[in-house]
């Protein structure tokens, strides 16, 4: 069956089922109209998908590197060859996101498909030096099992491509628990899969309930999580009461930091992107700006005129700021300004609702100036369309008050100095740092946090290593009696004068 939005359905390679569970509509956070229905899945169809991804999985790990790569080759190919404009449109009318983003982020899923087929094909292991004659001593890598991946909204489908590849080329099954918000979009994506082996890929809708059965049962062996700090460390505690590894990418409130030599016409630009790309959110946006005071004015006048030109509306219309993904989703931010604003932050643009947009969640791209720690919004990941700015002595301050946060996901730099940019990349207390082009990743880089912002990376090498696990292997080809075995002869003992193992 093909997918319907209308009646709920989970996917088990290489198709859709329906679901036997109470429907809820899913509402379009621009409209307020309804967009299809889901439910969550139950005791038996969570059994269901579990028992044919492990019966799957038992078969993909013992296929050889290079048929694997080729099955994900083959997938690429399908996901660069599939018109994805029903899964862009199920994307910007789930969650908001505009259309141009939605079709862009699925264009760019298949190189992580390639690029993990390839590193699993070249890198199986380590042969060492060997600590005896005759002896052949190496590790091998070998795959976890069943992993599970727990998905945002902001980038549901990205991001699921991320650490399924990983997950897949390391020879596991997959089963994806998509974000309640766009679990439509997922699984129209899903179709891409069907050409897979039978039962190696399975989604599953269903929320937090559900996310936590999944880490629990012994039938599953790792854990990818991508969401905010406090759900992140719901997600690390269970993994870990089960003794499970888990990549967890927590969030943040990124810093960006304006030095006096950075030109204000492509620092503002860069802001105005950093800032507000899918109205702000984003794990990596920039939220916290340390802006030197010799360039404060100008650099807050020109964001502000940006800002202001930003087109808001519905995600299938032309704008670049679509609402937000829920009610309570706008009200944290709308409180957030508020406690802001009574402690002394003053207003540029934006901070209410757009007059003309009552339906919906939509808010303003907003730009505060006299910020500080004392504000919540300082303190706490926004994830909206808003920007903080705090005026800075110079660069060794903004650097300073930036690692001043419970947060270390991504932080970035404008500056046409190489020593600033230097310096910004050594000091800054962060998993990822730009310097004069925020937000840009790399399939071959890893992705990641420090502090709260979460534990283990996403991409590149260390994005393979999470879903696999080595094994030491000792292979003596010639049997041969060792002189360290029982029985010791006599002079090894106290009286003859004792005789070192190494």
């Amino acid at each position: 069956m093909d997918f319907d939005p209308a009646h709920p359905a989970c996917f088990v390679t290489p198709g859709f089922r329906p679901m036997a569970g109470a429907p809820r509509d899913v509402i379009d956070p621009a409209t307020l109209d309804v967009v299809g229905q889901i439910t969550e899945a139950d005791e038996s169809e969570t059994a269901a998908a579990l028992d044919a991804v492990s019966v799957a999985q038992s078969k993909w790990k013992r296929m050889d590197a290079k048929s694997r790569a080729k099955v994900l080759h083959d997938l690429a190919n399908v996901i660069e060859t599939t018109d994805h404009k029903r899964a862009a449109i199920l994307m910007s009318r789930e969650m908001g996101k505009p259309f141009p983003e939605a079709i862009g982020e699925i264009a760019n899923c298949a190189p992580i498909f390639r690029y993990y087929a390839e590193m699993a094909r070249d890198e199986a292991g380590k042969v060492a030096g060997t600590t005896q004659a005759g002896s052949f001593q190496y590790a091998r890598y070998e795959p976890l099992g069943v992993s599970v991946h727990i998905m945002p909204f902001n980038f549901p489908v990205l991001l699921m491509c991320w650490t399924v590849a990983a997950s897949l080329a390391a020879g596991n099954g997959c089963i994806v628990k998509p974000a309640p918000a766009t679990t439509l979009s997922t699984l129209e994506f899903m179709k891409c899969f069907r050409g897979l082996p039978e039962g190696l890929v399975a989604c599953l809708p269903g929320g937090a309930a559900l996310a936590e059965k999944l880490i629990a049962s012994p039938r599953t062996h790792a854990v990818a999580f991508t969401g905010s700090v406090a759900a992140g460390k719901a997600v690390g505690m269970a993994a870990a009461a089960a003794m499970k590894p888990a990549v967890i990418e927590a969030g943040g409130s990124d810093p960006m930091i304006i030095c006096e030599s950075a030109p204000i016409d492509v620092a503002t630009a860069g802001a105005v992107t950093a800032a507000f790309h899918l109205s702000g959110q984003v794990c990596t946006s920039a939220e916290r700006f340390y802006v030197v005071d010799a360039v404060h004015d100008a650099f807050v006048e020109a964001f502000a005129e940006k800002t202001r030109a930003l087109r808001i509306g519905n995600g299938l219309s032309k704008s670049e700021i679509g609402p937000l993904v829920s009610e309570a989703a706008r009200d944290r931010v709308a409180g957030l300004v508020a406690d802001a604003v009574a402690k002394g932050a003053e207003v540029v643009t934006g901070g209410r609702v757009p007059p003309e947009l009552s339906r919906g969640w939509f808010y303003e791209p907003t730009i505060l100036t006299g910020c500080n720690e004392g504000m919540a919004l300082l303190q706490s990941e926004c994830f909206g369309p808003v920007a903080a700015v705090v005026r800075v002595r110079d660069f060794d301050e903004a650097v300073s008050r930036a690692n001043a946060s419970p947060f270390g996901l991504g932080a970035s730099v404008f500056t046409t100095s190489l020593e600033e940019a230097m310096e910004a990349t050594e000091r800054l207390e962060a998993g990822m740092v730009w310097v004069n082009n925020p937000l840009i990743d790399n399939d071959a880089l890893p992705f990641g946090g420090w502090k709260a912002s979460g534990l283990g990376r996403e991409l590149g090498r260390q994005g393979i290593d999470a879903f696999r696990r080595t094994k030491m292997v000792i292979i003596d080809h010639k049997p041969a009696l060792q002189d360290w075995w029982y029985p010791y002869s006599d002079d090894w003992f106290l009286e003859g004068g004792g005789r070192s193992l190494g």
